[in-house]
């Protein structure tokens, strides 16, 4: 896709510093308890999820392989960002090394860019079980199940591969440079290059509507779908809860991709690195955190097979 070399450039900084949220020790320990308890939340409520469907066999459908896979994501997404991020609250600043930024930059965007794609493919299984429920199995077979996953997750690594290696060929100025956020993301390290990149932005805007638009308007598509099928409930009770079953899935994708866009789809003369940095706290907690909950309390199947585990391992603990 790009003739340049994916080799890192070492004519530049040898490393980077995140610039820190506050300096005051008492709002830095406060920060460090609130991020350390969310992310806690995540793994704990992901980690819940991936058991639940591993261990109990009415649950291995495609729906549910699907929802599985994307909490797996969730986990990796966040612990690529949080650990280093905690770590330089609390403390001396801890400075990452470029080959260790490019690293980040490029787990980071690939792993968002499946988690995107995957909300997509979840959204259309809805919509072919909602409109073709008796084809339903013929049509979301278990092997075209993990050919869209391995398809979903191998765009999202060439995207990102492409893209990281294309910002590293930049020349960075100085030893040492800040990057005004909390992690390795490609609009602030954008920022700190020492030469034109128009080039770089213009690429940055390819992939990202090729990972967040066009993802976005497959979701709708598939919703207007499920929208006319749910319509044709007869049961009101049903319609109602359908519809707040999918408004707050909808919720959840317009949260994620709103702020993303917001980001990445930006014209660079009217965004703000701190607005940027504020934007990312929404992608990197609070949708990996409500993605889970939305999935799960609202989902009578996977609430009936927790609430079985929960009662099974009380039991057996009591006798």
């Amino acid at each position: 896709m790009f003739a340049r070399s994916p080799v890192l450039n070492q004519s530049g900084p040898t490393e980077f510093l995140f610039r820190v949220f506050t300096t005051v020790p008492e709002f830095q320990a406060l920060l460090f308890l609130l991020f350390l308890l969310l992310y806690l939340m995540i793994l704990c409520g992901n980690t819940a999820i991936i058991w639940v469907l591993c261990t109990h066999s009415s649950l291995r459908t495609p729906m549910y392989f699907s929802l599985g896979n994307l909490s797996s994501l969730e986990i990796c997404y966040t612990s690529v960002v949080v650990p280093l991020m905690l770590s330089n609250i609390l403390g001396a600043r801890k400075p990452i090394p470029l080959a260790g930024c490019g690293a980040q930059m490029f787990l980071f965007v690939s792993l968002g860019g499946a988690d995107c794609f995957l909300l997509a493919v979840m959204a259309y299984d809805r919509c072919v079980a909602l409109r073709h429920p008796l084809h339903y199995t013929l049509i979301m077979t278990q092997k075209l199940c993990v050919q869209v996953v391995v398809c979903a997750v191998g765009l999202a690594l060439l995207l990102a591969l492409q893209l990281t290696a294309l910002i590293f060929t930049l020349p960075f100025c100085g030893h040492r440079r800040e990057i005004n956020h909390f992690l390795c993301d490609v609009p602030p390290v954008l920022r700190l290059a020492c030469a034109d990149i128009r080039v770089h932005q213009a690429v940055l805007y390819v992939v990202s509507i090729l990972v967040l638009t066009v993802p976005f308007l497959l979701i709708c598509v598939s919703y207007v779908f499920i929208a006319s099928a749910i319509l044709r409930i007869r049961s009101a009770a049903g319609r109602r809860r359908a519809f707040s079953t999918c408004s707050s899935h909808l919720t959840v994708v317009l949260l994620q991709d709103g702020f993303c866009a917001l980001v990445y789809l930006r014209p660079r003369s009217s965004t703000s690195e701190d607005e940027d940095r504020q934007f990312a706290l929404v992608y990197t907690f609070v949708t990996p955190l409500f993605n889970p909950l939305i999935y799960t309390l609202r989902n009578n199947d996977v609430k009936g097979a927790l609430k079985k585990a929960i009662n099974s391992k009380g039991t057996a603990e009591a006798l």
